[in-house]
Parts: structure tokens; sequence; C-alpha cells
């Protein structure tokens, strides 16, 4: 869990991934040369921006994880504007840095002035904070025997699981996307240049989804049927026929909310397949998210099995 807690500190803000594309970089430069099957990597900032590709063998399936977290911009007059969807609470603790150094301040949240249904965010600090500066939810890692509790593990979890996949896949492409919590963007270009150059043309969402009334914390990876998009149902079935023949523990959703990097393959104009795959949270988009280990064993399990059978 070292490496999961080290992706969860770091700070990668829809927009400012940068960092944490380096810190990828250098971990695969580090320890790529030891996995089964050494990846070509793929990091061309005039093309792809701060995304990366990691293609090894002979791919057919391309696993989409988002390196970006949710957060806030800091405004003028002390106001905060969310970046993606944060779930907001007072006394809440954020980090970040401007040119007079460090930030550690607390969120603050009021009735905007014009509208009481409203919520006014801002932070309590020493000093102003310089308009543009980037918040993030200070990290307090915390580890039991049977869960993690995190801020990020949307999505740092997803993209420890592709890490973990990247050690024993053979055949296939990691791509580590930008901006899917504040509206995608990036995956277009990556899909047109995967179709183009590989031929690949069906997707998993390594992901992390949310605990309800119909899904279960420890029971098992979770398989999407849909959420505010529906994939394909021949082969969502294909997925669910390994899965089942596979025997590892795992468990389908049904939302008629939420979405992924998988709204930019859908709105293609290249027929993709893809399907959401990822273990489920509770305390989603706030600095509590909490997975049970149990399930995140299941997504790395699922994954392996899905990427030498697909």
């Amino acid at each position: 869990m070292q490496l999961l807690k080290t992706l969860c500190q770091l700070p990668a803000p829809s927009g400012e991934e940068a960092g944490l594309t380096r810190f990828l970089l250098d971990y695969v430069r580090q320890h790529g040369p030891g996995w089964r099957q050494p990846p070509l990597v793929v990091h061309d900032e005039a093309r792809f921006q701060d995304c990366l590709l990691l293609v090894f063998g002979q791919p057919r399936t391309a696993v989409f994880a988002h390196l970006d977290s949710i957060g806030f911009t800091v405004r003028y007059g002390r106001e905060l504007v969310p970046i993606g969807g944060p779930e907001c609470e007072a006394g809440y603790e954020l980090v970040g840095r401007d040119a007079q150094g460090e930030i550690a301040c607390t969120l603050t949240v009021g009735a905007a002035a014009d509208d009481e249904e409203t919520e006014a965010l801002g932070y309590e600090f020493s000093r102003d904070i310089a308009p543009g500066t980037s918040l993030t939810f200070a990290c307090d890692f915390r580890e039991t025997d049977t869960t993690v509790q995190s801020c990020y593990l949307d999505n740092r979890l997803g993209v420890w699981a592709a890490l973990r996949l990247a050690e024993t896949l053979e055949n296939g492409i990691i791509a580590f996307s930008c901006w899917e919590e504040h509206g995608g963007g990036s995956v277009p270009y990556l899909a047109r240049f995967i179709y183009e150059t590989y031929g690949v043309r069906q997707a998993l969402i390594c992901d992390i989804t949310w605990v309800t009334e119909g899904v279960k914390a420890g029971q098992g990876c979770v398989i999407s049927l849909r959420d505010s998009l529906i994939p394909r149902r021949a082969y969502v079935e294909r997925i669910r026929a390994i899965a089942r023949a596979s025997g590892i523990a795992h468990q389908v959703e049904v939302e008629g909310i939420g979405g992924s990097d998988a709204k930019d393959l859908q709105r293609a104009d290249i027929p993709w397949d893809w399907c959401f795959v990822g273990a489920p949270e509770d305390n989603v988009h706030t600095p509590h998210e909490i997975v049970a280990k149990a399930d995140i064993a299941s997504m790395v399990a699922l994954y392996e099995v899905l990427l030498r059978e697909l």
C-alpha cells in the first residue's frame, strides 16, 4: 500500500496532472524493465499533453485510468470554485502552494449572498492566497487489515491497479488520461491514436465506483451494466462470462447517473466497445473515501484475467 499512499499524496487536480505524470514516467523507467513484458512508453506532450500510454506486446484491449482528482481553484475575495464535484463540508483541510509558499487552510461553506440554496465556498487562512491557485484535500492515509481510506482513492486506486496489472501484462495498452473529473477531453485523441496505430477498439475503464444499496463493500469488484451511459450489451456480456468462469468475486452495477472516461469513447466517431470495471468506495469525493481490500484484490485479479481473455 505504500505506492498507493504515495499516489494519494501527490496533488493532481484536473488540469494539473503533470507532476503525477512525471512520477509515473520515473516509476515505469525504474520498474518496467523487470515486468513480464517491458512496455513501449508513449509520452509526447505535443500530441498527448500530460497523458501517458504504456503499450505491451500485441494489444487487443486498452485500459483507461484517469490521473486527475477533484479539488478547488482560488478565485477572489477568499472564494473557491470547485474542480469537478467535491463534497464540501466546513472544516475540511486543504493544501496547496502559491508564490508565497506552502498553504494549509480549511474549507468554509456558507450560503451565497444571492441564493440561499447555493453554497458559497471559501477558505480560512492566515493570508490571502493568490487567485488561480489550486487546492486539494490534505491526505490522511489510513490502512486497516480490511480497508484503505484516504482522499483521492478515486482514481489513484485505479492508477495503482493499472500499475499492478502492468507487472504481468503481456498484450494490452494502459492509457493514463487527464481531466476526467472536470468534463474529460483527453480520451478522444488518445482513442484515435490507439485505434489508428494499433487497431484496438475495445476498452476497460479502470476507475472507482460507489457503494450503494445494490453494491456492497467487500463483495468484489464491480462490472457496470450502465450509468448515465449505456455500453454495448454484447461486449459487457463477454466480460461477465469471463468473470463468471474465473471464479473471481464480483458484482454488477446499474445506475442512471454518473460517468467516466467512457463518455468520450461512446461519443467518438470510432466504434469503441467499453465497460467500467472497478472497486466500489464509500464517502465518495470526500477526504475519507474508503475501499475494502477484498475489492481491491478482486479488481486486480479480474483485470489480469480480462486482459488475457478479451
